[in-house]
């Protein structure tokens, strides 16, 4: 299990994106709530950031015993009674994705079948996402099936993060919340003061995340166009705008192995940009990623807490905290407001 401290996240969050932090309502409070008392679970997948989402909420997490047998099934109980509850079961489904896949669905499980008055999976890294569509004969939709499965564990709502695909919120039979980490990475990259800053797409299917991230920069945008043979495995050819002079930042949902980005920072570098910084929500960094970003022409990779992110101290790699962000929604479902302003 990851500790915080390896970690070390930091929270970033303007001020002027939240209006009432923290989701324990004081005593007097005329906020309507919709459910019972907020109780907040978490499987093995993220802790730290479990631990770091009810510090932000003033509670601490509900006791829940998830371990596995010795031949490797996993057993869950809900050591505490939730009937009647709001229950939120915060679990990405990281590596190893089918053992944390199989916690998030039992525990749903456990808890519907303890009555709990509603239960919602908050889903920070939904995996499977790259496979939301068919792309050759006799291949599954895993996305699809990741979204059934979840629906028929027991799930009432799901809030999630930066999905790779967004159609993947209609896969679901049930309310989908859909957060975008780009508020906390603006808030950092704004406290960089880069000088002539242009946003980067490193494909065609990033342009409108990108577009919408340089328009709240005032940056200029540039396209690279590539092409990928085999999976985790991609070739650059051409850099579609102007960063000759300038300071890039290569803007993507996820950093697998790290191959794609280095080749995409090798190729704006050529073009004449002064320097290269990448923001990637989710860190996956299989594969020896972290010493391929140390070796690449990368000044700085900025990821989120989505993901445990095991990283060498003092590295290139920059992890920001997430819970704020998750616990503003947590906060406002379990008050029955909206998430709107969440979105700025």
């Amino acid at each position: 299990m990851t500790k915080e401290s390896d970690m070390n996240p930091e929270i970033v969050w303007p001020e002027s994106m939240v209006s009432v932090k923290g989701g324990v309502q004081p005593k007097g409070s005329s906020v309507h709530r919709m459910y019972g008392q907020l109780k907040l679970f978490s499987g093995n997948a993220n802790q730290p950031l479990a631990e770091a989402i009810a510090r932000y909420l003033g509670t601490g997490l509900s006791p829940a015993h998830v371990t596995c047998f010795a031949d490797g099934e996993i057993s869950v109980q809900i050591e505490e009674n939730v009937r009647g509850c709001d229950c939120y079961v915060i679990q990405p489904t990281c590596r190893p994705v089918n053992e944390h896949l199989m916690e998030l669905l039992l525990m749903i499980d456990a808890l519907r079948r303890a009555s709990a008055g509603r239960i919602t999976a908050v889903i920070p890294y939904f995996g499977y996402a790259r496979a939301d569509r068919k792309t050759a004969p006799r291949m599954p939709i895993s996305s699809k099936l990741m979204a059934n499965l979840i629906t028929t564990s027991g799930a009432n709502r799901v809030v999630t993060m930066d999905l790779h695909a967004g159609q993947i919120q209609g896969f679901f039979d049930i309310p989908v919340d859909h957060l975008f980490a780009a508020p906390v990475l603006l808030e950092y990259v704004r406290r960089k003061k880069l000088a002539n800053p242009v946003i980067v797409s490193p494909d065609v299917g990033g342009v409108e995340r990108a577009r919408a991230f340089a328009k709240r920069l005032s940056a200029d945008l540039a396209i690279i166009d590539k092409r990928r043979p085999r999976p985790n495995e991609a070739s650059v050819y051409h850099l579609i705008g102007e960063v000759k002079g300038r300071v890039a930042v290569v803007l993507d949902d996820i950093v697998d192995t790290g191959g794609t980005l280095v080749k995409v920072a090798a190729k704006i570098r050529e073009c004449g940009a002064l320097k290269v910084y990448a923001a990637c929500v989710h860190g996956v960094l299989s594969s020896g990623a972290c010493d391929l970003v140390k070796r690449s022409a990368l000044e700085e990779l900025i990821l989120t807490d989505s993901i445990p992110v095991n990283h060498p101290e003092g590295g290139r790699i920059k992890v920001l905290s997430i819970a704020p962000l998750m616990g503003e929604a947590i906060s406002r479902n379990h008050q029955g407001k909206s998430i709107a302003a969440l979105f700025v």
